[in-house]
């Protein structure tokens, strides 16, 4: 019914919305709605405190065959994003150029920087996290638990203390592998200590940790659609995971995978229909929509507030008012 009337009314009546405002269903006509290139779908008002309801869109760089895992370099103001297929990690400046970073990658997924300047890989062809230095020497940091290799290992991150967590999902695991471990893991890894945190969930993916490192969340890419948070205790130990939002019945092309939040705890999450904007109390604040399906995404810029997104063959940025998390 709610299809074929939208079908009829190609422009939003207001008698509808408010209508389907009391009935609770105007997140229903706001998803299966034609946009007319509207970038931001707000759900709430807090929506707006986020991002400018007219927000642009920019497209940086296209032609790409997948493209993966952003991490901003502060420190020399340039963005690393991974081409999987193409096995190769990209250099975008501000002046528009993207050129080859590291190549072969080891069809590398996750980027993320450590805290004295080493850039982590997560490597699916390699099944292991290298560690590209400064200097450019590279050296794998872990690859196996238990003495078994890693299935694929999807994305990775740094927290203040120097802890490196990630995901082992098995998206680039070779299928005629038999050296599998036989379930999909989230890790810690700390002064040479290798965690398994959690191995319950079908596919995870993308992971963050809240601004007081308290909150690690965790995106699962399918049965079902899921973002996940796990308590992190002061000596590193993380606690049983809690649903933090379920996205199983969002319309839109698109699952849960890469995670960022800004520095007031907001969660920035690729999802069905685009990037979630989802607050830090659970609460679906709006989404902002790109050309492409988005798979990751970063904050940086010299303020943190341009939010770079890597969507499918195109790089896109959008800017925001809250400084994320870098």
């Amino acid at each position: 019914m709610i299809p074929n009337l939208l079908m009829k009314n190609r422009t939003l009546n207001p008698r509808i919305c408010f209508a389907l405002l009391a009935a609770g269903l105007l997140h229903v006509l706001l998803f299966i709605a034609p946009t007319h290139g509207q970038t931001v779908v707000a759900l709430d008002d807090g929506m707006e405190r986020i991002v400018d309801k007219n927000a642009k869109i920019e497209k940086l760089a296209s032609g790409f065959a997948f493209t993966e895992g952003p991490v901003w370099n502060s420190s020399e103001n340039y963005l690393l994003f991974s081409d999987i297929p193409a096995n190769t990690v990209n250099k975008w400046t501000p002046d528009g150029k993207v050129t080859p970073f590291r190549q072969p990658s080891n069809n590398s997924n996750g980027l993320t920087y450590d805290r004295v300047g080493n850039l982590l890989l997560a490597e699916h062809s390699g099944r292991k996290i290298g560690m590209l230095r400064p200097d450019g020497t590279y050296s794998t940091l872990v690859d196996r638990y238990q003495g078994i290799r890693f299935n694929s290992p999807n994305d990775v991150i740094v927290d203040r203390k120097g802890a490196v967590y990630f995901t082992d999902p098995p998206y680039g695991l070779d299928k005629a592998a038999t050296d599998t471990l036989g379930f999909n893991g989230i890790y810690r890894f700390h002064k040479g200590k290798l965690t398994l945190i959690a191995d319950d969930l079908f596919r995870p993916n993308g992971l963050a940790l809240s601004p007081d490192g308290k909150t690690l969340y965790l995106a699962n890419s399918d049965r079902p659609k899921k973002y996940m948070k796990y308590p992190v205790a002061k000596n590193g130990k993380v606690g049983q995971g809690q649903l933090f939002f379920d996205a199983t019945s969002l319309q839109g092309a698109g699952s849960p995978d890469g995670i960022k939040v800004d520095v007031e705890g907001n969660v920035y999450a690729t999802g069905p229909g685009g990037v979630l904007v989802i607050n830090p109390q659970g609460k679906h604040l709006g989404t902002i929509v790109f050309p492409e399906v988005p798979a990751n995404l970063a904050f940086g810029g010299k303020d943190g507030k341009t939010l770079f997104v890597t969507a499918r063959t195109g790089l896109y940025a959008v800017e925001v008012k809250i400084e994320g998390l870098r």
